[in-house]
């Protein structure tokens, strides 16, 4: 009997390549699609089938189906640049939502019925308050949260129409590495804060930018809810397990429940590093909330979900583990 496979679509992302790491952990047989226009061929473990393609491509998504038997599908191929989306928002809409679109006409056609979602807290825009619950207005501010909400109710619609069980889970923000620094985070350019502070450390930038510091916060600094990678990928798993007991569609944020301020993160970052680099105060950027911080009692309680590296120096430490060992990310 043909064994069972998942699909990992972004498998050599950072995300995706930890998701891949904890499935083969579970004895999983995991296929790997990926473009590599983001992600890094090294990153994917060599457990995997790696398969080099674009989620657009319907004859190679019906092609992976024919030859191996798909049981569930996790998606982590989206663009996920903000400030690329708002210069670029038609590559957004293509690969994002059409990319989707591709994909569940094929999952269809083979009557693959689990789906597993990569979504952002990014489809709340600015709220009215923090914490945010899964319930929270939903008023994108730019064209990359709007395509996860967009992705969301395709599913919705889909997933009613085709009888396909889906899962979004809403990121807020996602930091750390592997413990055993074999993958870590590896973007370019960088754009999330931890990973810039370290390059500040590591003497691969100049000086980090702290910016607004007149925020209605505690300290002045915008503050954010950041989850380790292995936490994140510990809840996709368990969202499979989930969907594999006959569990409904749903969506969940992912948080810590607890929010750090810029300013705190980067002294975090000194602490852990043990150096001292240079810190200048910066105008705020447009659109930037106070306050994000996700209230996540709905994960905890519907999938069980209990993360294991929720303080912030363990997210750091890590990924500087990382840092330090890959100067140059997966290019050495």
């Amino acid at each position: 009997m043909t064994p069972m496979s998942l699909l990992v679509l972004g498998g050599a992302g950072y995300i995706g390549s930890h998701m891949v790491k904890r499935l083969l952990e579970e004895k999983e047989d995991v296929i790997v699609i990926d473009d590599l226009s983001k992600g890094h061929e090294k990153a994917v473990d060599k457990g995997a089938v790696f398969i080099k393609g674009d989620i657009r491509d319907k004859n190679l998504l019906r092609s992976v189906f024919e030859k191996y038997k798909i049981e569930a599908v996790f998606h982590f191929c989206a663009y996920m640049q903000i400030p690329e989306s708002l210069v670029k928002p038609n590559d957004y809409f293509d690969n994002n939502i059409y990319g989707l679109i591709a994909l569940i006409d094929v999952m269809k056609d083979f009557k693959i019925n689990k789906l597993i979602f990569s979504s952002s807290a990014a489809v709340y825009g600015i709220p009215e308050s923090s914490p945010i619950n899964e319930e929270t207005s939903k008023s994108p501010i730019n064209p990359y949260g709007l395509t996860k909400l967009v992705m969301e109710q395709m599913m919705k619609w889909n997933g009613s129409a085709y009888g396909i069980n889906w899962l979004a889970f809403r990121y807020f923000n996602v930091a750390g590495a592997q413990m055993d620094c074999s993958i870590g985070e590896d973007h370019h350019p960088e754009s999330h804060l931890i990973p810039i502070v370290l390059e500040a450390a590591a003497g691969k930038r100049e000086y980090v930018a702290m910016c607004g510091n007149d925020y209605a916060t505690r300290d002045g600094y915008n503050i954010r809810d950041y989850v380790h990678v292995i936490d994140l990928v510990d809840a996709h798993y368990l969202g499979l397990t989930y969907l594999r007991k006959g569990g409904k569609s749903d969506v969940f944020n992912i948080g810590s429940k607890h929010g750090y301020s810029v300013k705190e993160v980067v002294d975090a970052v000194s602490e852990q590093t043990g150096i001292n680099f240079k810190v200048i105060n910066a105008p705020r950027r447009g659109g930037d909330p106070d306050e994000l911080v996700a209230d996540s009692e709905k994960i905890r309680h519907v999938l069980g979900w209990n993360p294991r590296y929720s303080d912030i120096n363990t997210m750091i430490q890590s990924a500087w583990n990382w840092t330090k060992m890959h100067p140059n990310g997966f290019k050495q």
